[in-house]
């Protein structure tokens, strides 16, 4: 096995075999302490439309002997140049919550200085940079911890009963709440890409007015979608979701 190869499977997940006539791949970006698994029945849903590869972070499941990268902007370096080493293909990018922080700062960069073809970036269930909201989770103990999961409703409350699970969760947890409530946007310049936002309309973390927001990031096209729900609206609306990026991933191209 090559290097390349290596360090591929190490980051990304592929639940699907690519599609055979299209080059067209979606990057997942998981939210705070999730891991790529999240997007397993979005992966199958678009098995058809896409290369559905959901990113896994460090620490987690399979990874969770790792450390957990406690900064965006490492967390996005380390991610383009794993991209970098994939077959060339067109690229979308989707992330959910802190994930759509790392697909915005992997977006930047990739615009910048890579020569992979972006085409758009989805952002969902989070605040318009530079806009901020630090609730301070990191800092808080196990019991602040599992209280801010299960406001978000983001874990079965039977996983957060398990105090082997909870051990086992909560160095990823804490590393992840850590990158995003330290994060800081940096002023640049927009995305040449076009920006679509998802949110659910019940959200306690994001407005829809605060969705819109993202409109400021892109010199293109932008579109803004809500969804029945809150934080997590994602798992309750799986074919609707599906359906938006199927959307989103033709007016893409």
């Amino acid at each position: 096995m090559t290097n390349a190869l290596a360090v591929q499977e190490l980051w990304i997940r592929r639940y699907h075999p690519a599609p055979q006539d299209t080059d067209l791949s979606l990057v997942c970006f998981p939210h705070a302490g999730g891991s790529a698994s999240y997007f397993r029945p979005l992966a199958t849903a678009l098995a058809g439309v896409a290369d559905v590869l959901p990113v896994q972070y460090p620490g987690r499941q399979d990874r969770r002997a790792e450390p957990p990268i406690t900064s965006i902007p490492r967390l996005a370096d380390e991610i383009v140049t794993v991209l970098e080493s994939l077959p060339r293909r067109r690229l979308v990018l989707f992330g959910h919550s802190m994930g759509a922080c790392v697909a915005f700062e992997v977006a930047r960069r990739i615009e910048q200085r890579s020569s992979l073809g972006l085409l758009g970036l989805v952002a969902s269930g989070r605040t318009a940079p530079p806009k901020l909201r630090d609730l301070g989770v990191r800092s808080m103990d196990d019991d602040g911890v599992i209280a801010e999961i299960r406001r978000l409703n983001g874990t079965d409350d039977r996983l957060l009963l398990d105090d082997d699970v909870i051990r086992m969760i909560m160095p990823a947890i804490r590393g992840d709440y850590t990158a995003v409530e330290s994060y800081r946007y940096e002023p640049g310049p927009r995305l040449r890409c076009p920006i679509s936002v998802l949110v659910g309309d019940d959200d306690p973390q994001v407005t829809l007015a605060e969705a819109e927001e993202w409109r400021d990031h892109t010199e293109t096209g932008f579109t803004l979608r809500s969804f029945p729900g809150g934080h997590f609206y994602l798992a309750e609306q799986n074919t609707q979701v599906a359906r938006a990026l199927t959307e989103d991933l033709a007016r893409f191209r």
